[in-house]
């Protein structure tokens, strides 16, 4: 009996290897498509890599990567022991977070609102509305932005003087930078946001809706118990990549936005970054600063997508 019991059992399969002569035969034409991809991602992403040397030497232009000294960990220690290191930490984490709390549910509530809509005029109307502004250049936006909240000839304030409130200086008063800057961003990334959740919506199978409607639930009902579960992975992963970027912000905008009376609020790492290297030409400096930055929003990655897999199914990996 053991004997056949064992002749039952079936045999543990080898695993086939990744990469294989034989596999690389038969699906060269794969292969080759993504060829370009990754040439490109080799050489412009991880060749220039080498370049985070300049961080621990002292680079001189003249003297090359390979010639110029080694210097270790100074410009790291310059950075964290200077008296500017908690104010730029404090305002790219107040505006990144606030913009976090503010700008992740409103593309959730506008696709689950636009998903609800019939199809017909308005629909595409409100979609074309939403969808606009992601379309408007940054120095647009700025130049915009500049103009329409002008303590004496912006529209904003002659808004707000209707209704007796005094002009309010939003460019220059440092309380209001973060909520110009965080707002203007979310109304220009709203619409275009909601997109990939309205694909994410597109995929719910209609004989649920059916089913419910047939059970007596409301259309609230609906939203809450059919169509935001099918969105919640992809809202887990968008999460994890928002938050694993938390350090990560461009220095275009803030640098078109940006003046001497706001600057208390609006000196980031970034522009801080840009104004070492670029400008004062401290380039081993901005390098360490920079490299800081990335290592950061890297073990942020990590960190946020460890416990996403362990509160939920979902995860980059």
């Amino acid at each position: 009996m053991a004997a056949n019991a064992e002749a039952v059992l079936p045999t543990k399969r080898k695993k086939a290897p990744l990469f294989s002569a034989r596999r690389l035969k038969e699906n060269w034409q794969l292969y080759v498509l993504i060829l370009p991809a990754f040439l490109t991602l080799l050489i412009f992403s991880y060749f220039p890599m080498y370049g985070i040397l300049i961080a621990f030497k002292d680079y001189v232009p003249t003297l090359g990567i390979w010639g110029s000294p080694w210097v270790g960990m100074k410009y790291f220690n310059q950075f964290f022991n200077s008296y500017y290191f908690w104010d730029l930490i404090r305002n790219t984490l107040g505006i990144q977070i606030y913009g976090l709390v503010v700008g992740f549910p409103l593309p959730i509530i506008l696709a689950l609102a636009l998903n609800e809509m019939k199809d017909g005029f308005w629909k595409k109307f409100a979609q074309t509305v939403t969808y606009a502004p992601n379309f408007i250049s940054i120095v647009v936006l700025g130049g915009m932005l500049i103009a329409f909240l002008d303590p004496s000839t912006g529209i904003l304030n002659h808004l707000l003087g209707i209704f007796g409130v005094k002009p309010i200086a939003f460019m220059s008063d440092p309380k209001w930078f973060k909520t110009v800057y965080v707002l203007s961003s979310v109304w220009q990334g709203t619409g275009w946001g909601s997109v990939i959740y309205l694909a994410a919506l597109a995929g719910v199978d209609p004989a649920l809706h059916e089913a419910a409607i047939v059970d007596g639930a409301s259309k609230v009902q609906r939203i809450w118990h059919i169509n935001l579960p099918a969105i919640v992975p992809t809202m887990v992963i968008l999460l994890i990549l928002n938050v694993g970027s938390l350090f990560s912000m461009g220095y275009e905008k803030i640098l078109l936005l940006q003046n001497p009376l706001n600057m208390s609020s609006s000196n980031v790492i970034a522009t801080f970054v840009y104004s070492q290297g670029l400008i004062n030409g401290q380039y081993s400096y901005a390098a360490a600063v920079g490299l800081f930055n990335s290592i950061i929003n890297a073990v942020l990655l990590i960190v946020v997508n460890w416990i996403a897999s362990k509160v939920s199914d979902n995860s980059l990996w």
